[in-house]
Order: C-alpha cells, then structure tokens, then sequence
C-alpha cells in the first residue's frame, strides 16, 4: 500500500482505513456477482439490503424511535437549508434562529426566503468564538420552529446540550458532528447531516424527521423538494447515490465494531483534548474559542506570530504529510478537523510538527531580537 497522509481536511475527510480496504476487496465483484456494486439497479434487491443495513445502521446506533424515518437525499445540507421551510414552515408564524456561525448565516438567508425569522440567540458578536446560552423563556411557543447548526466547522464551537423548546420542533444542521455522540433523538424534530465528514463520502444528505411533521408538506411542493416522496419510496424516488450509500452502511459497521457510539465519544474526547492541551500549554498557540464550548470536530487555532508564519506552518506540514490544516479562508488561522476516523497516531505527529515549528521560529525570533 502507498504510504497514506495524516488529512485534516474538514471535508471530505477522513474515512476508516478497514473500509476502504472492504470497498476495495468488493468493488470489482460485489457477492460473486459479477458486477460492482456501482454497476447495479437501485431497485434491486441486493441494492436495498444494502439501503436497509444503512437504514438500520442508523437507527440503532442512534436508537431513533418509531416515530421518526430516515431518509438519504441528494443535494448537501445547503439544500436543506431550503427544503426544511418549504416542508414545515407554517403560514403566519415566524422561525426561532439561533445563529452560532457562517453556516448558520447562510441556511437564515436561505429560511428568510419562506419565513419570518427571529434571532433569538447569537454569538457573532464575538466573532462566533462562543455557544450563546439558552434558556426555554426565549423560544416563542408559537413559532413553527427552531433552527441551529449544533458543530461549527468554521469557527470550532459546538452545542455540548441542546436547547428546550418545549413542544416548537428543535431543527438541526449536524453535517459535521453527527455519530460522534449519542443523542436523544425525540428532542428533534428534524436532524439533517451531509455525509462528508463522519458518515461516508460526499455525495448523500441523511435526513432524521418526526413522522408527524411530514403533514406540513404542501401537496403543490415539486415533488423533488417534499420529503413525502422519498418517506413514500425508501428514498428511491429518484435514482440514490448507490455508492455512498453502501459506503455509508460498511462506516456504520465500522462504528458498531468500535464499541458504538460510546466508545466513539470517548475516543473523540482524548483525541481533542490532547490537541487543546498542546495548544493550551504552548506560548506560541492559541484557541480563540471559549473552553467550555470547544468543538471535538473541528479545532481551531492561531498562532502568536504573524500572518506570514501561518502560511508557512500549514505549507510546511502539508509536505511532512499533515494535510489539510489551512483555516477556513473566510477567517484565516489554522484549524484541525478530527472526525471519528481520524487516527490518534495523526493528532501525536501533528503536535510533534507544532513543537518543532515553535522551536525553530522562536529561535529564530530571538535571534533578530
């Protein structure tokens, strides 16, 4: 095997090493039949076992209640940005939004066009480097419901719990934090995810919506736009993404083979806390983003240097085989993305590169003191 890098990309990102080499084994000849499974019918009935150990896979790892369903859509979570108020928004009553970073500004463009919003709750006044806390009395019960982005690629902070909004359906862009924790999925009436970060390759939108909120759904809706039609077809209304979605079952048994979503969680847990400890202890590093609200996906930093030394740190670690550490270009700085299948060996050589980087910048600082 060709020696592999260590990608800190915020997506597409990692995927487990174990199913890759599995999509490799199969992909020529999937179960001695002669094909790929990328060759095959999305109605046949080897295609939705594949479909239905997705689904399942989901559900138990999650433990989704009966009153839910899960569906596998096209179109990233920004086309969610739209379908969630074109399918349950409610003529004459306004959308509670808490806006908690740019992903979060660009689904409230996008809600703004079918709906009255209010901004309940906000941390861009500080340059969303914190969670804005929350309390049950600023949730309008009327509304027709509440939206957040609950992990923030961009600015690295995530919702460690989750709002109460009382009976006002709790809607919830989790692209990039979704599996990496349990969750009590009846506090949400919505869940919608892009695939690209811990769930599989790009490509596949899952989508975890209360049953009784389907009847919101305008019959006049295109019929791609209502969720109706995929509930109704298994999520082959139109032709699904039939590789990532046989991506997406073998990454969810890579998932119950760790131990779940408990061992997961644990694991995500070390892994960033031994990054924040070393940016933490350092002079030289910095994390603009509140303790207490600290992202397990995303890390972000600075380094107390200039501009011109960030370049050279994210350009000097892409040629040691740490890739992907160049902040996001809207704010800049550096940022580590440590999804579930990021290895702990990754997160050690990146802190190794960090102490040496410090160690010969610094010297050099003091020299030309």
């Amino acid at each position: 095997m060709e020696k592999r890098i260590f990608n800190f990309s915020a997506g597409p990102a990692t995927l487990p090493l174990d199913v890759l080499k599995k999509a490799q084994s199969e992909f020529l000849n999937y179960q001695d039949l002669g094909m790929s499974i990328i060759e095959m019918s999305h109605r046949s009935k080897v295609f939705e076992a594949v479909l239905d150990r997705a689904k399942s896979g989901f559900k138990s790892l999650l433990n989704i209640p009966d009153t839910h369903d899960i569906l596998f859509l096209q179109g990233g979570a920004s086309l969610q940005f739209s379908m969630v108020p074109l399918n349950i928004a409610v003529k004459d009553k306004k959308v509670c939004f808490i806006n908690t970073g740019i992903w979060s500004k660009k689904a409230l463009k996008e809600i703004k066009k079918q709906a009255e919003c209010d901004v309940i709750a906000s941390s861009e006044d500080k340059n969303f480097s914190y969670i804005p806390s929350m309390n049950s009395d600023q949730v309008n019960q009327d509304a027709a419901f509440v939206y957040l982005c609950s992990n923030n690629t961009i600015c690295g902070t995530q919702f460690k719990q989750f709002p109460d909004t009382g009976h006002v359906p709790l809607v919830a862009d989790m692209s990039s934090d979704i599996l990496s924790r349990k969750l009590d999925i009846s506090k949400f009436g919505i869940i919608f995810a892009g695939s690209q970060k811990n769930i599989g390759p790009a490509g596949v939108t899952v989508v975890i919506i209360r049953k009784d909120l389907l009847d919101r759904s305008d019959k006049t809706l295109p019929s791609m736009l209502n969720y109706n039609s995929f509930v109704d077809s298994n999520s082959l209304y139109n032709t699904i993404p039939t590789f990532g979605i046989y991506m997406i079952a073998a990454v969810l048994d890579w998932i119950k083979q760790q131990g779940g979503l408990d061992a997961i969680e644990k694991n995500n847990a070390e892994k960033a806390g031994i990054l924040y400890d070393a940016i933490d202890s350092s002079d030289y590093y910095y994390c603009p983003v509140d303790k207490k609200d600290r992202s397990l996906m995303n890390v972000v930093f600075r380094l107390n240097d200039t501009e011109e030394k960030e370049k050279e740190f994210f350009q000097q670690a892409e040629n040691q085989g740490l890739s992907g550490l160049k902040g996001h270009r809207l704010v800049g700085g550096l940022r580590a993305s440590i999804y579930n299948a990021h290895p702990k060996e990754g997160i050690e050589a990146l802190i190794n590169f960090m102490k040496t980087f410090q160690a010969t910048n610094q010297s050099k600082s003091q020299v030309m003191a």
